[in-house]
């Protein structure tokens, strides 16, 4: 318990919050490399995805893919990316690393979710003459939408807990509280960066699961149905 009374002492502390070095700024720094490699991902993974997954070609080789993406540890890309004229390039290096790590969950769920649809279900769109434009659009997405979802969750969550990483190679974010803490040997300073990652990362699951309520396709349908 003495730790974490020291940790929320830290936090309390309103000198820690302000400044370069403050956590609102590292906040900032964190959310900022964690959105924009999220970005990244779901621009080069979903459209993908989504478009094999509607062909139902190369999806056996896309998901082995991803999954051989799982097993590559993000700080030895990281490392890498390093030895690279990127090193130079502010955060370029991070967001390439998160971007990697990130494709995995998103290209696997969002093909999973498209190939899962009942193809009796679709059959019957085709039937009633839908284009492949109008079936994709009314027909496979919604329904695929909750699977694609939970794997944009998941990415999500998975690179704000991992963006911590860029303090390893001297640039900002939530991890460089945690590693300052370990340079002065301030326990309570790691315990309290350590928790303002996982809030953050709570905080992100909570608004996308409540963004998925919100404009889940099926609920708006049903909706609709019970309005009529």
């Amino acid at each position: 318990m003495g730790v974490m009374a020291d940790a929320w002492t830290w936090l309390t502390t309103g000198s820690n919050w302000s400044g370069e070095d403050g956590a609102w700024h590292r906040l900032a720094e964190h959310a900022y490399v964690s959105g924009v490699a999220l970005l990244v991902a779901c621009a080069i993974a979903l459209p993908l995805a989504l478009w094999l997954g509607h062909i139902g070609r190369g999806g056996a080789l896309a998901v082995n893919i991803s999954n051989v993406g799982r097993a590559v540890p993000v700080f030895a890309v990281l490392a890498l990316l390093m030895l690279t004229p990127l090193r130079k390039a502010g955060y370029a290096p991070t967001i390439i690393a998160l971007v990697l790590f990130a494709v995995p969950p998103l290209l696997t769920n969002a093909y999973v979710g498209m190939r899962e649809v009942d193809r009796s279900v679709v059959e019957a769109a085709r039937g009633m003459g839908m284009s492949g434009g109008q079936l994709f659009a009314r027909v496979e997405l919604p329904l695929a939408y909750p699977l694609i979802m939970i794997g944009v969750r998941s990415a999500a969550v998975q690179v704000v807990a991992t963006a911590t990483i860029a303090s390893m190679v001297g640039l900002g974010g939530l991890g460089r509280i945690i590693t300052a803490g370990f340079a002065t040997y301030d326990t309570p300073q790691v315990v309290a960066g350590a928790i303002l990652a996982a809030l953050l990362a709570l905080l992100v699951e909570g608004v996308l699961v409540l963004a998925d309520r919100l404009f889940s396709p099926l609920r708006h349908r049903r909706a609709l149905g019970t309005a009529r």
